[in-house]
């Protein structure tokens, strides 16, 4: 097929764009503007039916397939080159059940959509901490947001899926119907179908919460880590916590003179009672002399929102991943020593503190795995579009070497912070030997051709063998 055919796909209710189309450029492009790839069609659906089409025609075809929710994934596989991307960004629809304390959510949606419509009732699930992340991709690796240490990760409170398998056929799976393929969407990533449609558990939430960083200078590193340390040994579940290690936003509410200052920064959530909040988080506030602080009472969307435009659309991203038992003093050193040499005022990295109701499921429960784990930390290398090679073989090398710095105190690696250039051996470093060969299992039973591989793969067991 090349790039002049008039494509027809049978039975598709969307839109085809081809490279002629007017809207083809804007419709390759991902999140991560380091991607450049030139699909040879984009079937962006409306429905289900829609995406079963768009498989079967790419199957009939033997062409590569790719799935776009919200194109978000940092090593670009929402678009491929030369196949066919199954484009769900015109499936946003989210509806709420209040009294259920249900959502089902259109595989194309946005966290941004979810808290929209979850929060006009006072609820919530567990979701990204940037809202224009696609709910597909945070849900099917895991889920890691300000809420999981109170209510679980993303996939805990997932209770239904609707998904197109590689033959392109339509199934519902839940904890009683299909169990084994519902236990690994639940982790495993987009190895196993399309998802059309999720379900999720809700819980009261806001719609004010005690959330926000506080900023202290980049010197006092080794200080803030080791109080941090002890501050969220006993923190209640209602607190969750991610530093942030870079340099201070250019915020308007922050003072011109502090604007790309390096710092390090402890934002907070506390999904509970603002009075309960405030108390909670009182210890870190008070702590040394911050430069910033911006934590108090805010709107949970707001929130929500809050780091948006740190990380827009069309900046340059390269992430290394890596998860941390604990916060020793030696690891601690690795962090105060390294975090501040990127050249680029952009890049940052992040520890999220794990724990709590995360930690109370089995590992077994799905397949996401990581269930002991202290911190999941990303290594994220920022630079401008605009900006030359040489910037970009500084800020990858940065993280390179981070991440080669904290090696003896790595404890696996989360699967949505994994890059284009992470490997077989990091997928099976996410999930481990047992769960690996489980989801291996599951994935020849459901797509033995492993026809949904433009991925963070799992191959088929038989392949395996």
């Amino acid at each position: 097929m090349t790039a002049q055919t008039m494509i027809r796909i049978p039975r598709f209710g969307g839109e085809v764009i081809t490279p002629q189309h007017r809207e083809y450029d804007d419709a390759r492009t991902a999140w991560n503007g380091a991607v450049d790839r030139r699909p040879a069609v984009i079937a962006r659906c409306r429905s289900t039916a829609d995406v079963a089409a768009a498989v079967r025609f790419a199957r009939e075809h033997d062409l590569e397939i790719a799935v776009r929710g919200g194109g978000h994934n940092v090593a670009g596989t929402a678009v491929c080159d030369a196949g066919l991307v199954i484009d769900l960004s015109a499936m946003r629809d989210v509806s709420v059940d209040p009294v259920r304390r249900v959502a089902l959510v259109q595989g194309g949606a946005l966290w941004a959509d979810v808290d929209h419509a979850t929060q006009a009732h006072g609820l919530a699930t567990t979701g990204g901490i940037v809202s224009h992340t696609g709910v597909g991709g945070v849900t099917l690796g895991g889920g890691i947001g300000w809420l999981m240490r109170k209510h679980g990760l993303t996939v805990d409170n997932l209770v239904e899926v609707e998904l197109v398998t590689a033959e392109g056929g339509v199934v519902r799976t839940s904890a009683d119907a299909h169990p084994d393929l519902f236990w690994a969407l639940r982790g495993g990533g987009g190895n196993f179908g399309v998802v059309s449609l999720f379900r999720f558990t809700l819980h009261p939430v806001g719609p004010i919460v005690v959330a926000g960083p506080a900023f202290w200078a980049a010197e006092s590193t080794r200080d803030v880590l080791r109080f941090y340390r002890d501050f969220i040994s006993n923190a209640p579940d209602e607190l969750t916590t991610v530093v942030r290690l870079g340099t201070i936003p250019p915020w308007p509410v922050v003072d011109d003179d502090l604007h790309f200052r390096p710092a390090i920064a402890v934002a907070s959530c506390y999904a509970g009672p603002v009075a309960e909040g405030q108390r909670a988080v009182r210890a870190l506030r008070e702590f040394g002399a911050p430069l910033v602080d911006l934590v108090g009472p805010t709107s949970y969307v707001d929130h929500q929102s809050g780091i948006d435009d740190t990380v827009p659309h069309g900046w340059h991203y390269y992430w290394k991943g890596t998860s941390l038992a604990g916060l020793s003093d030696a690891v601690i050193d690795v962090v105060a020593d390294h975090a501040y040499r990127a050249t680029s005022p952009r890049s940052y990295a992040a520890m999220f503190q794990m724990g709590g109701a995360v930690a109370r499921l089995p590992r077994g429960a799905t397949a996401y795995p990581a269930r002991g784990v202290g911190h999941n930390m990303s290594i994220d290398a920022v630079w401008l579009p605009e900006q030359d090679d040489t910037v970009r073989a500084k800020e990858t090398s940065w993280a390179r070497d981070f991440y080669d710095a904290l090696e003896p105190h790595r404890a696996g690696v989360y699967v949505n912070f994994l890059d284009a250039d992470d490997g077989e051996d990091r997928v099976r470093e996410a999930y481990g030997d047992d769960t690996y060969r489980r989801l291996a299992e599951v994935k020849a039973k459901y797509d033995p051709d492993n026809v949904l591989h433009h991925n963070k793969n799992i191959r088929p067991r038989a392949q395996e063998q």
